[in-house]
């Protein structure tokens, strides 16, 4: 969905795993009972593509020097039952977002997805007098305020695509695997501003995933999560709990960066690691440890987001990376060299590929460098056929990692694109990411959701 604006984050309206909760696809890996949540609980997920951009969507003069908004092609999406009596709900599952909210009204489009709040018995709007109101958002981009008319806790989320919700707090009964969860915390949003009303069309709200208090992590008291994106149109694996299989092998982890004093720009409660340094088919690029440490504001951090679709880098990181990468492709990559065209506003770096022979050649590898850990992004995943974009018989490729300063955040972000075929690890116990290779469509058929 996009970047929250408070800490000029990162937040392209995203992809994740269409994942059915309450019902029969949910497999919960131990037994229930009334009082105790069950250990481990599976979901299926599946990748989901938004229907082709258009390409003026794409394209900015090189003299108006506006930034594009953000445009995502890709969004994997939880689908889950909210409400007594049970209504389903599309939702966009965001490790970097920390509010869950649905869309309670649609002015604008009768048949888009809602949740209709008056036919629910278990809705509870949260009162302006709840201590709720004011303690549990106060680490929100723009903390709850009072709605004088209704009394009611409101609400307020905005992202650096310019889109926005707002609404009312409110709790309700969540289905998720076997059971039913009274007393989620939400927002129940009656008006917002769109950019990307093609997911709009698909979905319901977004859920929030990160580690702030009234993240769906933190209401479900969980220790431990995975997921694994397919780079297929097949499904992936989101997991609650430990997994401990076998197959995925032993995972390479990096902890978690935590910091106490309040700065500016540094999101406490994201999924911050350390990136130390970037290797281009093993060629360390020249580049110190300290541009990739936070500064005495909080600008600098390092987030692993599964709600954006690619991977940002700060201005000198990104520039040092761009230029290796040409070099080393020079001769196997014919470049568009068109000054007007900037994929999503921060990837200037594109190719032509003949329609007729889409063949890509053989790529180098980029490693991303971690505090304790190495993340391996396979040629393959370096470029990205950009939907609808043609010049003559060739599409357009970018690369897939873009400049953080040409939209204006101050942070390393790394997206689900380069996450494809891994297993992800948040260990919340331990205070750390964990990460290896797998065939992500393999994992989901082994584990039976396939």
């Amino acid at each position: 969905m996009a970047v929250l604006v408070r800490r000029s984050r990162l937040r392209l309206a995203f992809l994740f795993f269409a994942a059915i909760f309450g019902s029969n696809h949910a497999l919960s890996l131990s037994t229930p009972t009334p009082d105790r949540r069950p250990e481990r609980l599976l979901l299926p997920l599946k990748t989901q593509h938004v229907p082709r951009l258009s390409s003026s969507l794409l394209r900015t003069g090189a003299s108006a020097g506006g930034k594009l908004p953000f445009r995502h092609n890709v969004t994997l999406t939880v689908s889950l039952s909210i409400g007594s009596p049970p209504q389903p709900a599309t939702m966009v599952l965001d490790t970097g977002s920390e509010l869950s909210w649905l869309r309670c009204t649609s002015p604008t489009e009768p048949s888009q997805p809602v949740f209709r709040p008056l036919s629910s018995k278990s809705y509870a709007p949260v009162p302006c007098s709840s201590p709720t109101c004011a303690a549990r958002t106060r680490d929100l981009p723009v903390p709850a305020s009072c709605d004088a008319p209704t009394k009611r806790c409101h609400v307020v989320v905005s992202y650096a695509d310019a889109s926005s919700a707002e609404g009312t707090l409110a709790s309700e009964t969540l289905l998720i695997g076997p059971s039913a969860r009274p007393g989620f915390l939400f927002g129940c949003m009656d008006s917002g501003q769109s950019s990307s009303p093609d997911e709009d069309a698909k979905t319901t709200g977004l859920m929030g995933m990160n580690r702030g208090s009234l993240s769906l992590v933190t209401q479900m008291g969980l220790g431990k999560f995975s997921y694994c994106i397919s780079g297929l149109d097949s499904s992936g694996v989101l997991l609650f709990g430990d997994a401990g299989f076998d197959w995925v092998g032993p995972l390479n982890y990096t902890p978690l960066v935590q910091i106490s004093t309040p700065l500016p720009y540094f999101d406490r409660v994201a999924y911050t690691v350390q990136m130390q340094g970037i290797k281009v088919s093993g060629k360390v690029l020249p580049l110190p440890k300290s541009v990739f440490e936070p500064d005495h504001t909080g600008a600098g951090q390092t987030m692993v987001d599964s709600g954006t679709q690619f991977t940002f880098l700060l201005g000198p990181v990104y520039t040092e990376l761009r230029n290796e990468f040409a070099r080393q492709t020079g001769g196997a990559l014919r470049a568009l060299n068109d000054p007007n065209f900037v994929f999503q506003g921060a990837m200037d770096l594109c190719y032509l590929v003949p329609s007729a022979r889409p063949e890509l050649p053989e790529l180098p590898e980029v490693r991303l460098v971690f505090r304790g850990a190495e993340m391996s992004v396979p040629g393959p995943r370096l470029l990205y056929r950009v939907p609808g974009e043609m010049r003559g018989s060739d599409w357009v490729y970018c690369f897939t990692f873009g400049n953080s300063d040409l939209l204006g955040i101050e942070a390393f972000v790394i997206g689900h694109h380069h996450q494809q075929d891994m297993w992800m690890e948040f260990d919340l116990e331990k205070s750390r990411v964990g990460f290896a290779g797998v065939r992500c469509d393999l994992a989901s058929q082994r584990l039976g959701l396939g």
